[in-house]
């Protein structure tokens, strides 16, 4: 018993650490190779070595790592700091996201880019009639700064570069590890299938390249709607509802006379929809894109809500205002000078629209 006590008190922590530390990366490399292997070879005594090695290694420091946290305290805490990461969009607050990732309409790519020390992992694609939504993770060697590869990744469609807006969440797993969910809208008229190109910047200059193909969802739906008015000014045509298991849609154009895009209405039109039981279906917005036609400024969107429940049989839509109560931004002249713009839309007027009934097809 003497003996027993004085070899954990003389445990090795440091040793212990390096120990977990290496098998952990000795794993990894060999989890990777293992991949290369299966995608590539079909020799299978060389897939059943190196998944062996790789499951050998993982086994090796799970153990050292329940052992060294039953004998060392301090080592415990550090232990309990390490991210564990599965799916991302499964671990999301996106009801959407999760239904696709259980429903296996998720294209896992898994594919790493190293630069610098830093890592991006470009982990899950979801093209639906929503859009584009991606999923990564960015690991560093050394403590990562907030928003470190700011607000997502440029995008190309099969080489070009398209317009749209772009939505970004990031997550904070540890000091060194973020998780991000990045939302690309597209416009209606985009291929069913292309190869997209995404462009990663870091703030010091890193750069991470990704190309993937991406094949839009089957089994969405669509309803026609064709719905318009015109209210104080302001146009508002509504297209159609798109639904699937991953989420619901709504597009529309809005137009208003006028020049300034700060000053305007009808670029903070929103949709509230209700089922026949009165149940309000979860918005998520989805911003507007604006252009100037001749007098008038003009813009689209694309709004997302929650998928629909089996049971929907009819929706009441909403269209109103969303009046902003502060902003401003910055407008640059043909010399590239720029100027503050003071916040223009405080006393905007509000208007109200009428609702109207949608069918959903059973």
């Amino acid at each position: 018993m003497k003996e027993s006590r004085e070899q954990v008190e003389n445990f090795p922590q440091e040793q212990v650490r390096s120990a977990i530390q290496a098998g952990l990366n000795q794993a990894e490399l060999q989890m990777n190779s293992n991949k290369i292997s299966y995608k590539y070879s079909d020799k299978i005594s060389n897939k059943k070595r190196k998944g062996l090695y790789a499951m050998s290694s993982v086994a090796v420091a799970f153990g050292l790592l329940v052992v060294s946290s039953y004998q060392s305290p301090a080592l415990a805490s550090t232990l309990s700091q390490i991210p564990v990461i599965g799916s991302i969009f499964a671990d999301s607050n996106y009801v959407g996201l999760k239904q696709a990732q259980k429903n296996g309409l998720v294209s896992q790519v898994g594919e790493t880019q190293t630069v610098n020390g830093i890592s991006v992992t470009l982990e899950e694609i979801l093209y639906d009639q929503s859009g584009i939504r991606l999923s990564y993770i960015i690991k560093s060697d050394k403590k990562l700064e907030e928003y470190y590869c700011g607000s997502g990744m440029d995008y190309t469609v099969n080489g070009k570069t398209i317009g749209g807006s772009s939505g970004y969440e990031e997550k904070v797993q540890s000091p060194t590890t973020r998780t991000a969910i990045q939302e690309i809208n597209i416009s209606k008229d985009m291929p069913n299938a292309f190869e997209l190109g995404l462009i990663l910047h870091g703030q010091n200059g890193e750069t991470w390249y990704f190309s993937n193909p991406v094949k839009k969802i089957k089994d969405v739906k669509k309803v026609p709607i064709h719905y318009s008015q015109n209210v104080d000014g302001i146009g508002l045509n509504i297209d159609d509802l798109s639904f699937s298991k991953t989420g619901t849609s709504i597009s529309y154009e809005s137009s208003e006379k006028g020049e300034d895009f700060e000053a305007s209405r009808a670029g903070n039109i929103e949709l509230k929809i209700v089922d026949q039981d009165g149940k309000k279906i979860k918005s998520y917005s989805g911003g507007a894109e604006g252009r100037q036609v001749k007098d008038k400024l003009v813009f689209t969107s694309n709004k997302k809500f929650d998928p629909l429940s089996s049971n929907v049989t009819e929706l009441t839509v909403t269209p109103y205002l969303f009046l902003p109560s502060q902003g401003g931004g910055v407008e640059y002249d043909e010399n590239g000078e720029s100027k503050d713009i003071g916040f223009k839309g405080g006393s905007s007027k509000p208007v109200k629209f009428k609702s109207f009934k949608v069918k959903i097809p059973q």
